[in-house]
């Protein structure tokens, strides 16, 4: 099963999803765009792509309900198209649904977090297309840790995850 997920960078989404228990792989890249993409056409926010992840995971292991609930909580889905220092539509908040049941679970998962007074502007746009980003952008947080960005942006929220989740499961 896959889930394609936007949420701020690619390589946060990414960074942490590889760490999940029953997620077997997981692809950077982009959608919802009409024209082939690449990393320049979508820096300048216009060309309707967004940087996701894509998310191949065992549904025996983990739900796609569960995917979600990582995801909800390792970005900030009420900032419209930005996740803190990136702006633009191309960081929006946005789940690709590959068919009406991953669509009913996301609809489900919005009302709840609305339901707590969580303002979510995430989308949901029915899944076309999934390019993977450039061969530098795959695995980029493992392969470049001491980079600035993934050493103050990217590290606190993995181990942010970390904590918590292993805080849920002990």
């Amino acid at each position: 099963m896959k889930a394609i997920l936007g949420g701020g960078c690619f390589w946060c989404l990414e960074a942490i999803f590889q760490r999940v228990r029953g997620v077997k792989k997981v692809v950077s890249g982009y959608s919802g765009g009409k024209r082939v993409p690449n990393y320049e056409m979508v820096c300048t926010g216009v060309s309707g792509y967004a940087e996701v992840v894509e998310i191949e995971f065992d549904e025996n292991i983990i739900s796609f309900s569960e995917i979600l609930d990582i995801f909800f909580a390792i970005h900030d889905p009420t900032q419209l198209n930005r996740q803190g220092n990136d702006i633009g539509t191309q960081y929006r908040s946005v789940i690709f649904y590959m068919d009406e049941n991953q669509k009913n679970i996301a609809l489900k998962k919005i009302e709840e977090l609305k339901n707590k007074g969580i303002n979510v502007v995430t989308t949901l746009e029915k899944f076309e297309k999934f390019y993977p980003a450039e061969d530098y952008h795959q695995n980029y947080y493992n392969q470049n840790p001491q980079n600035p960005y993934c050493a103050y942006v990217i590290t606190p929220k993995v181990e942010k995850f970390l904590k918590d989740f292993n805080d849920k499961t002990n």
